[in-house]
């Protein structure tokens, strides 16, 4: 059912439709999005006027902002969860009233992320931008999250200018656009659906769902090199879409494209609830040790990474590799090994010239990290002489740096397993593994010769790089006020801190875009604890929750001492997860008082650390 599908016309409504507007009140404390987009439980948006104060506040940043809204095309999708459907309809409806003359959606009302980047950048009708329906790896269903974010003309997460604007609007809005009878558009079926609103013909086209970014993709790597490398027969893999997204587009790259038996397909059917409860990975599709159960299992590994006891080696696949729910990340295993996102995107930066994109455009120009994810990057950036810049969370941080031809080929990553590169605007989960099977293939070009695995390829990288332990503590749900307080009791006490012996510095991180010098400049984006040893703690509060607030606890080691190259990682850091109590006063601050409504207050600790609600 998601195959390529033949372009059908049907023109079923020629009625001359009106607009009309509805009144309304903001929501309490406006509609802000965060890291990436704004994310709320679903019903919050099933709410009467939720969805459309929200999409009406969008529509009047862009009027303000003076961007060609007038007849002009839109791209309108999602990562498929509950609720992505209807919300289609409603904004089909919204956008007609406010002008839009064209909008794309795709097949069932899906689109990876990633996917609607590469069809904003790459379609004729050229779009002015997209609205993406999801919440990314949280969990999907009536009870649990939805989330939507705008993105420019650029294909990339619009810039916090404009979120601040729409945030703005938000809370000052008091009317909404609707052509309320448009129809119900029928978005299971490829073709284009025409109206009649205000005496001008507008049309929603329904396209398939992989075609625009699988070309993108073949641009970007060897297809035929890659088919021929996982053809080999002591090669096998297996792709975990987690019910997800991703789908469609793992079997059209694995299956039609590379030949491969559907076996290697995980969870490969899009669901409203990512599988629910049900589900190995009970409906949490987030490419991790902790919820990819059912592929870590099969890859012979823990939970923590570790090589599962009793394991037959010769059934584990080769490859694994896993994404969540609307496609944007990925996880990357070998056999009984687990590769860290900062180790992969590393990887990936020291074997650039392995991947056709970077090599014909003479390697790669720049490079970019979030904050919190390990400097391995900058070791192969500096020993390279490639430019690298550091940002706060967020995908929108590096547009600007890929905009910038100077730069360009570029490649950016974040410890949240995102990886990607300039081709798209969006982290792309299917790019990074095909990125990998690329290198592999590249290291692999005598089938003759014993397979060169994922576990050779990394520990050769640290031989010659060193190695960075690293570890996330996510402490989930927690009381907001609370949580505040243990940031700004770390930035009272980060002058004192400094002090210390082993500290050569301790700070809030803030930064300035070296490129959109209107950007705002971006405070308060964690507090870092910066060794010089070379080890870093990292804390921050995340803007992706949708209820309580979440703190993560960021811990990297770092050695070039071969014999300490291969231990445990969560065993290695464990000593700096004691000194990040030290200096962040949690356990006082959590258990001082009982739960309240923003979430809950007491933590339990282990060996005088605080237990985190996952560690990855």
């Amino acid at each position: 059912s998601y195959s390529f599908c033949t372009l059908l016309t049907s023109i079923i409504n020629m009625t001359d439709l009106k607009c009309s507007t509805t009144k309304t009140v903001p929501v309490p404390g406006g509609q802000t999005p965060g890291t990436s987009g704004l994310r709320k439980k679903t019903r919050a948006f099933m709410e009467p006027n939720f969805l459309e104060n929200f999409i009406q506040s969008a529509f009047n940043t862009l009027i303000e902002t003076k961007v060609p809204i007038e007849g002009g095309t839109l791209v309108v999708s999602g990562d498929g969860r509950y609720f992505n459907k209807e919300a289609i309809q409603t904004i089909i409806k919204m956008s007609f009233a406010n002008g839009v003359g064209h909008i794309l959606v795709g097949k069932d009302g899906l689109l990876s992320t990633p996917a609607v980047s590469a069809v904003i950048r790459t379609r004729k009708e050229k779009p002015f931008g997209g609205f993406i329906l999801s919440a990314s790896h949280n969990p999907g269903g009536i009870d649990e999250d939805f989330g939507i974010k705008y993105n420019c003309e650029n294909g990339g997460p619009a810039p916090e200018k404009v979120t601040n604007l729409i945030s703005e609007h938000s809370k000052k809005i008091t009317e909404y656009k609707i052509v309320a009878d448009v129809p119900k558009v029928d978005i299971h079926t490829c073709g284009e659906t025409s109206f009649t609103v205000e005496g001008k013909t507008v049309k929603v086209t329904v396209v398939d769902a992989a075609e625009d970014h699988v070309n993108v993709l073949k641009d970007c790597f060897d297809f035929d090199a890659i088919k021929k490398f996982v053809s080999r027969k002591d090669f096998s893999m297996v792709y975990d879409s987690m019910c997800g997204v991703q789908g469609p587009y793992a079997r059209k790259i694995f299956v039609e494209e590379f030949g491969l038996d559907e076996s290697v397909l995980l969870n490969g059917e899009p669901k409203e609830d990512f599988g629910g409860p049900s589900s190995a990975h009970h409906g949490h599709a987030d490419p991790n040790l902790t919820h990819a159960r059912a592929l870590v299992e099969k890859m012979g590994l823990t939970s923590t990474g570790a090589p599962l006891p009793g394991v037959d080696v010769s059934k584990v696949p080769s490859f694994g590799a896993a994404a969540d729910g609307d496609a944007d990340r990925n996880m990357i295993l070998g056999s009984q090994f687990f590769v860290s996102p900062s180790d992969s995107l590393a990887v990936i930066a020291a074997n650039a010239d392995a991947i056709p994109y970077f090599k014909r455009a003479g390697g790669l120009k720049g490079c970019a990290r979030s904050m919190p994810t390990s400097s391995a990057l900058d070791v192969v950036a500096k020993e390279k002489g490639i430019p690298l810049f550091e940002t706060p969370t967020g995908w929108k941080y590096f547009g600007s740096l890929m905009d910038t031809a100077e730069y360009v080929p570029f490649l950016c990553g974040e410890e949240s397993f995102g990886t990607g590169s300039d081709h798209v605007r969006e982290k792309d989960g299917m790019w990074a593994v095909l990125a990998w099977l690329q290198i592999l293939a590249v290291q692999n070009p005598d089938e003759s010769k014993p397979l060169r695995t994922v576990r050779d390829i990394v520990v050769d990288h640290w031989r010659k790089y060193g190695r960075h332990y690293y570890a996330r503590y996510d402490y989930e749900g927690m009381s907001k006020p609370l949580s505040e307080k243990v940031m700004s009791t770390m930035g009272d006490n980060a002058v004192e801190n400094s002090k210390r012996d082993e500290i050569e510095c301790a700070d809030s991180f803030s930064y300035q875009d070296p490129v959109d010098k209107e950007a705002p400049l971006a405070k308060n984006q964690g507090m870092r604890f910066l060794f010089k040893d070379g080890c870093r703690v990292v804390f921050r509060l995340s803007g992706t929750g949708v209820s309580g607030a979440t703190i993560r606890l960021y811990l990297e080691k770092y050695t070039k001492d071969e014999k300490e190259m291969l231990n445990d990682p969560f065993e290695a850091v464990k000593g700096l997860a004691k000194k990040a109590m030290e200096f962040s006063k949690m356990a006082e601050i959590f258990n001082e008082d009982k739960n309240d409504d923003t979430g809950r207050c007491g933590l339990k600790s282990e060996d005088g650390i605080c237990i985190p609600s996952v560690i990855t």
